[in-house]
């Protein structure tokens, strides 16, 4: 296993080998993941592990699926999306087209929680969701739209809590096993790779959500990437993020009104 003395050749190594900058990252978040890493790997020490990452770069996608934490479930904080369908829906409708971005979309929870309810305010056929994330692994998931049956009735009071109409069924075929997502509500979902930390703005969107991501990053680093979501917002556009995550300390903080300070909603004023 590796010592927090280690982290910064590891990040030094991967920024120069792959592109990707981690120095902004929680030193502790990272330590514990590379570590969980090299135990599933089989390693032992950082020789092993600069080894691995240095000859063997077919394993690096293994590596960033491990060290980036994907954690979702759809409508995953019920009052979160009430809050969007009260604040933000109504207010979008004006639009003859709008942009959301899903940044960090994880399995594609939030982002198929987001067409659900797109769809039920008749929103959905003039609008372009944008999940992206860092892991190809996570993408590849979120494409297929496959999910586990077993948590199905949780999604469901999930749903019902946020504030939907329907039969969260109506938008699933189910094999008994498994459930897939509808193929009508992917066809307004682009899935694509995006690194916060090395990529430039992705789109100019009236909604950007980027919730629990940047509670792995330091001060710094979210401060840039909250700078990044700035440029890609129309005045008026909305911002949400996760409830432990603020634009308090930012540099950007007084170019927005909080809409929903506990939902960690805000909109663009400048």
């Amino acid at each position: 296993m590796i010592e927090f003395n280690d982290i910064d050749e590891i990040v030094f190594l991967i920024k120069k080998q792959y592109g990707y900058d981690f120095e902004g990252y929680s030193r502790a978040s990272f330590l514990r993941r590379i570590n969980r890493y090299m135990q599933l790997s089989g390693m032992v020490n950082i020789v092993n592990l600069k080894n691995d990452l240095i000859n063997y770069p077919e394993n690096f996608n293994t590596f960033i699926n491990e060290i980036v934490v994907n954690v979702s479930e759809f409508f995953r904080d019920p009052d979160f999306f009430s809050s969007l369908l009260t604040n933000v829906f109504p207010y979008l409708e004006s639009y003859p087209k709008i942009n959301v971005w899903s940044a960090g979309c994880s399995f594609g929870e939030e982002t198929y929680s987001l067409a659900i309810l797109l769809k039920e305010l008749n929103l959905l056929n003039k609008s372009r969701i944008y999940a992206t994330d860092i892991s190809t692994n996570a993408l590849d998931r979120s494409k297929k739209g496959i999910y586990s049956i077993k948590d199905f009735k949780e999604y469901s009071n999930n749903y019902f809590s946020s504030g939907g109409k329907e039969s969260l069924n109506k938008y699933f075929v189910s094999d008994g096993e498994k459930t897939i997502i509808n193929s009508e509500l992917k066809k307004d979902i682009l899935f694509s790779r995006h690194n916060l930390v090395t990529d430039g703005v992705f789109k100019e969107c009236q909604l950007i959500l980027c919730r629990n991501v940047l509670i792995y990053f330091n001060e710094e680093l979210q401060n840039k990437v909250l700078e990044l979501f700035y440029d890609s917002l129309p005045v008026h556009g909305f911002l949400a993020l996760g409830n432990k995550e603020s634009l308090r300390f930012s540099s950007i903080n007084d170019k927005f009104k909080i809409i929903d300070s506990k939902q960690k909603i805000y909109q663009k004023i400048k």
